[in-house]
């Protein structure tokens, strides 16, 4: 059963790990994907191929969604070319983690940048199409560190804390025209980026999870089909931990 057939969906920071898997197991759903990415265009490519092989339609757009102008431009690109927008996934994000007293500014405001101005961004970029349907889900990517806090990341739990308080919002201020958002906050999820960290690290993580297993990309973007479809149409304003029980 293809749980989000003939739905346009967005995904932010799409062209590797967590954004990549959602891209690929919503396709597999029916959805049609509009991807952003930085700066990977081979992988971009690759990705955008691999999409329109399972029967939907896909693009990559180049765009930095912490760009103001840049996340209004791509809303419209993506209206011209899928005809509608009703799934927005904030997903992009980056770490610049040190201890506060380390810490200097620019690796603060490029966090916060990067990580919760984009998701204001986006979610401006798209609201308007939306608020024309009278209906959407926007799901915004936090994290447990969001939830709970880590030492030497102030600056990212800042940021993943701030969209938690930010949906929460969103959530109330649009509910009344059938526009849903929620959060995800993922756990230890392991992608390319935690493949160069050392084993024995990884493996002392994986023991402090009730599940004894770090999460995968498809973990959180099962999580997102369910908020994605219909599914959930009764859910709106919270926040999926996603973290096989880590915070529990």
């Amino acid at each position: 059963m293809k749980l989000l057939e003939g739905k346009t969906a967005i995904i932010t920071g799409a062209s590797r790990g967590i954004g990549k898997g959602i891209a690929e197991v919503f396709a597999d759903h029916g959805a049609n994907v509009a991807f952003t990415y930085s700066s990977s265009v081979d992988a971009a490519n690759a990705l955008e191929a691999d999409l329109k092989s399972k029967g939907v339609n896909a693009k990559g757009y180049q765009s930095n969604a912490a760009s103001f102008d840049e996340a209004q431009q791509l809303a419209e690109d993506v209206l011209t070319d899928f005809g509608g927008i009703d799934i927005l996934i904030n997903n992009a994000g980056i770490t610049k983690d040190n201890l506060l007293m380390r810490m200097g500014e620019e690796d603060f405001d490029k966090v916060i940048e990067v990580n919760l101005k984009s998701v204001f961004n986006m979610t401006k970029a798209v609201q308007r199409t939306m608020l024309k349907q009278r209906k959407g889900s926007i799901i915004n990517m936090s994290s447990v560190v969001g939830v709970k806090g880590n030492a030497g990341q102030t600056n990212y739990a800042a940021s993943k804390a701030g969209i938690i308080g930010f949906s929460k919002s969103v959530a109330l201020e649009l509910g009344s025209r059938n526009i849903r958002s929620n959060v995800i906050a993922p756990g230890f999820i392991e992608t390319e980026m935690t493949a160069k960290l050392d084993e024995d690290t990884v493996k002392g993580w994986r023991a402090a999870i009730p599940l004894k297993r770090g999460g995968t990309p498809e973990d959180i973007a099962n999580a997102c089909v369910f908020l994605a479809s219909d599914l959930s149409a009764y859910v709106t304003g919270q926040t999926l931990n996603v973290d096989g029980g880590m915070l529990t």
